[in-house]
């Protein structure tokens, strides 16, 4: 077998659209080098053709890029080497494509999420061989297809739903519209004889008898099933051990079972460590060229078996209960081909620095890179990935039913290899949407989708890989005759808080798992002011209303301050207020859900990241800056919690407590003056204990509770050598408290390429955070959010300086703290 990669020498053309004038000239009937794997954004981009479609308002004017038919076209030599068969395979194709060799038409494509192997043996000559690979205009042939098979109800302005093609790379309310046409994967010639490993399952289990690997190898020979002469010989190996099979022509599938007696379990982070074993497929005709991968033995289980509360939704992993402290996940670039191995990375240590053991793949994005599923693997870091169906009905017709079986058997198959992939989801908000958006009626008993949720998709994870749970969608209650979203059945989205409700409504609902739930914030600063250039720069601004893409989402943003912090006077105070608001809203509600446990078994957060420069829910935004609400993320999702909640009996100290080791010790509680002084008055020490995986609640002393005036004191209860040590009750808003803007004073020394930022607090000071962007766009910190009384002191590490002068990261506009809005103390 020879795979030669087809990368070099690509062309780009306009073939027809609505070029912009000044553009025509240089486009029409002319090509521009073309990079591939690629788009055709990138390739314009790296020609001087277009400005970064990221700044100021280039998404409008470069509209016309997706509504333009575009040709990809190479040269490459060949000859034949006697193979039997000479393959064009092409990863992925995206979307509507006509391919053709040397003026013959080879296939046509219309999915972007699956890859394509076509023989083109009899379209090769000898010689110089013309590739080239038209795309349809996306926005074009959706809009098309709307007039060939009608309407289906969508959210957002194109109809996605009428193509295989990611739903996001068209907008939505957190993301840019460029819609992209290329060769968005690897394309090359595979030239084979005999027969070839076409797909492998390495799907695992545990059992008495060790760890178990059941390989599912599939072949294809090269006379097809019905090959007359030859045979191979099938081996797997993991650690040393050895199973074979004999296969001759035709035979297609065969299925091997090897046990690991000593294998080491693969457990999700916080629970155990993460061994993976390199697993190995060769044929006997070709030896040197195996099937590899890495496996991780483990179970994945899901209860939802109705309980006297309503309908649990209960993840376990080797028969151990795992909370999960987890995030949505989107594609991390507009332009997927930007992606790499090391930003995956990058954005999965996001995550675990976060304290999370989860990630969901939403679906209005994609099925990811090995690279994403690979960190997740060596993290430990569970994936929940939806099959691609997101807040729309989809046909169920055979023009875009073919497509969709066709794609998720490629998916499942593709990523059955991965220990972290833990639950398959059917859709992401479609149920909900039927039954609460006004869809039935202009449906009018057409198909939408549920036929893909609740028969084809299951079966497809039931006869690929019966070893992960499958969840019909997102939100679901798992009955027939319960709401999609009901906090007491299954997994919910929340989104009444954030579009109409303040966050404090979170604690209304008791749920028992939260998949979805958010509130927005703009990015880092320098992020912001990279593409938004506004003058004077305000949130109602043009440009800084292009990146923002939710609906009425700046005035939801000041709605939401409302009774938590004051109006915020100018740019800069509105950036820094609406940012920690963001943090305070999601810490609110994660604080409240994760109380609940062993209730509540788990919370999603709307999401973890960015593809591009904008105001939205992520916490960590395009420029890969952590956000205030990162900070509030991990200390949300500490595995040892101490949280005050008030529940019917009185105010109580809730510990958490996602360990393996039980913790006793003294809660100290006490109330601490706001002001100068910072005195503790009526310390009371009050014995409690916690289980391992267990959670406990404890009553405070009502009489301390009753005295407390919520403008001037705090509860405070420490715990030391419990989580972060301490928990604060606030009584009041920041707008209700008597804070002192001049709480803080800092100080900056260097500490070799590093600053250390000493911050000292003269009063209660709320929230100490360090905008460190703001004095050098690289420069990164090792905390945030955080809340000192009186007299203490904080050391806040400052990386990726770039040379700035520490004593810049001492000054005003980096550090920050939530009383400094306040601007006057508070009456």
């Amino acid at each position: 077998m020879v795979f030669s990669p087809l990368h070099d020498g690509w062309t780009l053309e306009a073939v027809s659209g609505p070029l912009p004038d000044d553009l025509a000239t240089r486009l029409a009937g002319t090509t521009i080098p073309a990079t591939v794997p690629g788009c055709a954004h990138t390739d314009l981009l790296a020609e001087g053709l277009i400005t970064d479609p990221f700044d100021g308002d280039a998404e409008a004017a470069q509209q016309w890029i997706g509504s333009t038919v575009w040709r990809y076209a190479t040269t490459f030599d060949w000859s034949d080497d006697g193979s039997d068969r000479h393959d064009l395979v092409a990863e992925g194709l995206d979307t509507v494509a006509r391919v053709e060799l040397n003026g013959v038409l080879v296939a046509e494509t219309e999915n972007q999420h699956r890859s394509h192997r076509i023989d083109v043996k009899e379209a090769l000559v000898t010689g110089a061989n013309r590739l080239t690979i038209t795309f349809a205009a996306p926005v074009a042939e959706v809009e098309a297809r709307v007039e060939q098979h009608r309407a289906l109800p969508h959210v957002n302005h194109h109809p996605f739903n009428m193509l295989r093609k990611s739903a996001s790379n068209f907008g939505w309310d957190w993301g840019v519209d460029v819609a992209t046409s290329g060769i968005w994967k690897p394309i090359g010639l595979d030239s084979w004889s005999g027969v070839r490993i076409a797909s492998v399952r390495p799907l695992v289990d545990v059992t008495d008898e060790g760890g178990v690997l059941d390989a599912h190898v599939n072949l294809e020979w090269a006379g097809g099933e019905g090959a007359g002469g030859g045979s191979t010989e099938v081996t797997v190996v993991v650690d040393g051990h050895r199973a074979s099979s004999a296969m001759t022509a035709g035979e297609t599938a065969v299925s091997l079972r090897l046990v690991v007696p000593d294998a080491e379990l693969w457990w999700p982070r916080g629970h155990g460590a993460q061994p993976l074993y390199p697993v190995s497929v060769t044929l006997s005709t070709s030896p040197d060229e195996p099937w590899e991968a890495r496996v991780g033995f483990r179970t994945v289980a899901l209860d939802t078996a109705p309980d006297a509360h309503g309908t649990p939704f209960t993840v376990s992993v080797n028969g151990e209960v795992v909370q999960i402290r987890g995030a949505n996940w989107i594609p991390d670039h507009a332009f997927l081909t930007e992606m790499d191995a090391a930003r995956y990375r990058r954005r999965v240590a996001d995550a675990t620095d976060a304290n999370m053991n989860l990630l969901r793949v939403w679906g209005g994005g994609i099925y990811e890179s090995h690279d994403f599923y690979d960190a997740c693997d060596e993290a430990g870091v569970l994936v929940w990935q939806d099959f691609l169906f997101a807040c729309a009905a989809y046909a169920e017709e055979a023009w875009l039913a073919d497509e969709v079986e066709a794609e998720a058997r490629e998916a499942i198959t593709r990523l059955s290899r991965h220990a972290s992939l833990a639950i398959w989801n059917g859709n992401n908000e479609n149920i909900w949407g039927f039954v609460e958006w006004g869809w039935r009626a202009e449906l009018a008993g057409r198909t939408w989708g549920e036929g893909y949720y609740r028969s084809l998709l299951p079966a497809l994870v039931a006869e690929l890989d019966g070893t992960r749970p499958y969840s019909p969608g997102s939100p679901y209650s798992f009955g027939d005759y319960l709401h999609p979203n009901d906090a007491r059945h299954g997994t919910m989205h929340i989104w009444d808080v954030w579009n109409d409700r303040d966050y404090t409504a979170y604690a209304e609902y008791p749920a028992r798992f939260v998949s979805e739930f958010g509130f927005q914030g703009p990015p880092a600063w320098s992020t912001l002011a990279a593409v938004v250039h506004d003058e004077p720069m305000e949130p109602y601004g043009h440009e800084m209303l292009v990146h923002q893409k939710a609906d009425d989402g700046n005035l939801k943003l000041e709605r939401g301050l409302v009774g938590h912090l004051p109006s915020p006077n100018g740019i800069d105070e509105w950036h820094w207020a609406t940012q920690l608001n963001q943090a305070a809203a999601i810490r609110f509600g994660i604080e409240h859900f994760r109380s609940l446990a062993p209730l509540n078994t788990g919370t999603i957060v709307w999401q973890l990241n960015d593809d591009w420069p904008v105001v939205s829910w992520a916490a960590v935004d395009f420029d890969e800056h952590r956000k205030p609400l990162w900070f509030a993320l991990r200390a949300a999702y500490e595995p040892r919690l101490a949280t005050i909640q008030p529940r019917a009996s009185g105010l109580s100290l809730v510990l958490l407590n996602d360990t393996a080791a039980a913790w006793h010790g003294t809660a100290r509680v006490a109330v601490a003056s706001l002001d100068a002084g910072g005195s503790r008055r009526d310390v009371v020490d009050v014995p409690i204990a916690v289980e391992a995986r267990g959670a406990s609640t404890t009553l405070l002393p009502a009489e301390l509770v009753a005295s407390l005036d919520p403008g001037t004191e705090v509860l405070v209860v420490d715990l030391d050598g419990f989580g972060a040590g301490r928990a604060v009750w606030n009584a009041a808003e920041v707008v209700g408290q008597r804070l002192d803007p001049g709480a803080v004073s800092a100080t900056a020394t260097p500490d070799g390429d590093d600053v250390l930022v000493t911050v000292a607090a003269s009063a209660y000071a709320r929230d100490v955070t360090l905008l460190v962007d703001r004095a050098a766009p690289r420069a990164t910190v090792d905390r945030g959010l955080v809340t000192l009384l009186s007299g203490e002191s904080a050391v806040f590490r400052v990386s990726a300086t770039d040379g700035v002068d520490a004593a810049r990261f001492a000054a005003d506009d980096v550090v920050r703290h939530a009383g400094a809005l306040l601007g006057v103390v508070a009456l």
